[in-house]
């Protein structure tokens, strides 16, 4: 006779996250961040993921200096339980400086997510994520397709407005209207 047991979930705050960090249970190779309590492991950065978050990282830096700050594959708090690590954030500058208290949603201006084999995830479970945090502007970087979908005005957790550019498209930031990308320097 088989008996059934049903299965527990270790669910983890941010806190503890970071202790487990601390202590040396998560290594800083480790390619894992903290989605609803639970530690997933992020997929694999390939050679057009790479080459497609440099060119995003050079062109947002340049055209945003001294506005506002871009930060490459670093955490970004949403909840007690959640701090993902977006490939791309664009935050505020504020009084508080990093250093002292980490970004959490409020200080986000845009996020992007360059998706080589993680585009069902990123449109999925990280589109929910940002939508409920109140991010108003996401973006999703299907590097296959080499096209981009934008996401604005969070509403529960979807966005309002979405839409799809490629081929010679050029993008603007919400936040800061006058500054462009084309999708030809982002994809070079």
């Amino acid at each position: 006779m088989a008996v059934e047991v049903a299965a527990a979930r270790r669910l983890f705050t941010r806190e503890e996250y970071h202790r487990m960090g601390e202590a040396g249970i998560l290594k800083p190779t480790d390619r894992v961040e903290l989605i609803r309590g639970e530690i997933v492991e992020m997929s694999p950065i390939g050679r057009r993921h790479v080459a497609f978050v440099d060119n995003l990282t050079q062109l947002l830096v340049v055209r945003l200096a001294g506005r506002a700050i871009v930060s490459i594959q670093n955490p970004v708090a949403l909840s007690d339980d959640t701090e993902p690590q977006p490939d791309l954030k664009v935050v505020r500058r504020r009084p508080v400086p990093y250093k002292e208290r980490e970004a959490y949603a409020d200080d986000v201006l845009l996020l992007i997510e360059v998706a080589e084999t993680s585009l069902a995830y990123d449109r999925s479970t990280k589109l929910r994520l940002y939508a409920e945090a109140g991010i108003p502007e996401y973006r999703v970087v299907d590097c296959v397709a080499e096209s981009i979908e934008v996401h604005r005005t969070p509403q529960g957790d979807r966005y309002r407005d979405v839409g799809r550019l490629s081929g010679a498209a050029t993008v603007t930031l919400q936040a800061f209207p006058d500054v462009a990308v084309t999708l030809a320097e982002i994809f070079a």
